[in-house]
């Protein structure tokens, strides 16, 4: 049974309502929905023997009205549908913050929660799939020109047409009024935070740019660190937007303090850099052709792809994944003995390794200034005693003979292995890297 959508005059009774007609789609006996106890126990009566699997979808939508919906559903699984063993209940929905606070943290439902499945976007295989037979004759290059605007959202992959150009898919899906994506930005803030949706979506808008911390959050915002803006970042968070990324210490392997919120979601921040300033022309005038420049922002897109997806680089470079202790965007903070840099993904093993990875989307193939650009930031890293540093480039286009030539980076991987199925199954093609403390450099 699936909630409605919280449109203007749905209530309670009318959530309730809708549940009673699902149910007696199934030609269940049972006609009383002005109740929850008693639909609940009602269901229950047709659920005391064998295999039975009942799923609440859009939880948040069918309970959130009324304030003894949870109550009289825990007391329903108390006294009725947990004595049949054979019995399972899933509750899900979009609003995964919702769920986290009234359900997986609520102390009605403690001890009572079986499993906890948080869906997380599609891998990169996963996603190479929708393009099917031509997945083999598609480069790399358009897939991922697609797949920094979709991400991994299988709902989004699914409008995906094959036989179309990368910036044909992407007219058709954002700048065209009755594209998905066009209008998705609005229904998702809508649907899933609903009063609270226009402050989320203030929240986003600052975060286009750059990374911020939460004080900088604040005062752009022109609130206070707490209250609001903290359940509201962390509503975000749960929801899969907005990913908090921690500094750490290299020498412990131990988080610090130091943190900055980034906008996870490939699509939110598109929509807010090329398809909400354009939106009245869309609406207007049809657009022929992309926005211009749009290509700009495929950096940071690609970027964010590369680290949604880190546990397939460390198995391309042949990393257990019980060696990792930790992976992610690494920035460090100026002071008085170290200068501030930032790696686009560092992966820190337990044998005093480090695997710097620099993440470059480029039109053509990366050339030589990237070996430049890649020794000032490791310059500036304030590396352990004992520890070493790999440098490695990931790039989706090719990189020049002179990069390869140079023999700087431990290892060049190009994306296109990323889509490969094999590569969520087994280790990377490659040598892995010896497995022992690196003692040589003690710079």
């Amino acid at each position: 049974m699936t909630g409605i959508p919280p449109e203007p005059g749905v209530t309670a009774e009318a959530q309730r309502t809708e549940f009673l007609r699902q149910l007696q789609e199934y030609r269940l006996p049972i006609y009383r929905s002005d109740d929850w106890g008693n639909l609940f126990y009602d269901l229950a009566q047709e659920c005391k023997k064998g295999r039975i699997l009942v799923v609440l979808d859009e939880i948040t939508w069918m309970g959130s009205l009324d304030p003894t919906f949870l109550p009289k559903l825990k007391t329903a699984w108390d006294r009725y549908f947990k004595q049949n063993p054979q019995f399972v209940m899933v509750l899900s929905g979009s609003n995964s913050a919702w769920i986290s606070k009234n359900i997986l943290s609520g102390t009605g439902f403690f001890g009572r929660v079986s499993l906890r499945l948080l869906l997380e976007e599609l891998s990169l295989p996963e996603c190479n799939a929708f393009w099917g037979n031509l997945s083999g004759t598609i480069s790399a290059y358009e897939k991922f020109k697609i797949l920094s605007v979709t991400g991994g959202i299988p709902r989004y992959l699914e409008e995906l047409r094959p036989d179309l150009s990368a910036e044909g898919n992407l007219l058709g899906l954002c700048f065209e009024p009755e594209g998905l994506l066009f209008r998705e930005f609005d229904q998702i803030f809508h649907d899933l935070f609903q009063k609270q949706g226009s402050f989320y979506k203030q929240i986003v808008e600052k975060l286009i740019d750059s990374p911020l911390s939460t004080a900088d959050l604040a005062l752009k915002l022109g609130r206070s660190r707490g209250g609001d803006l903290s359940k509201a970042l962390e509503d975000l968070m749960e929801s899969g937007f907005l990913a908090r990324d921690y500094t750490w210490s290299l020498a412990i392997a131990k988080r610090l303090e130091s943190s900055r919120y980034r906008i996870k979601d490939n699509y939110l921040r598109f929509y807010l850099k090329y398809i909400l300033p354009n939106k009245e022309q869309i609406e207007s005038t049809r657009l022929q052709r992309l926005p211009q420049g749009w290509l700009s922002i495929m950096g940071v897109q690609f970027e964010n792809l590369v680290i949604n997806n880190g546990h397939l680089v460390c198995k391309i470079l042949g990393i257990l994944p019980e060696d990792v202790l930790i992976a992610n965007t690494y920035f460090q903070k100026a002071g008085v003995r170290k200068s501030g840099c930032q790696i686009n993904y560092l992966i820190q093993t337990r044998f005093w390794c480090l695997f710097a990875c620099e993440i470059k989307f480029r039109q053509g193939p990366v050339g030589t200034e990237v070996i430049k650009e890649v020794e000032e930031k490791l310059n500036r890293l304030h590396l352990p005693r004992g520890f070493s540093c790999r440098p490695v480039l990931i790039h989706v286009n090719g990189v020049s003979d002179e990069v390869v030539d140079s023999g700087y980076f431990a290892r060049i991987i190009d994306l296109s292995e990323l889509l490969k199925s094999s590569s969520t199954s087994s280790h990377a093609s490659g040598p892995r890297f010896p497995q022992e403390k690196c003692k040589n450099n003690n710079e």
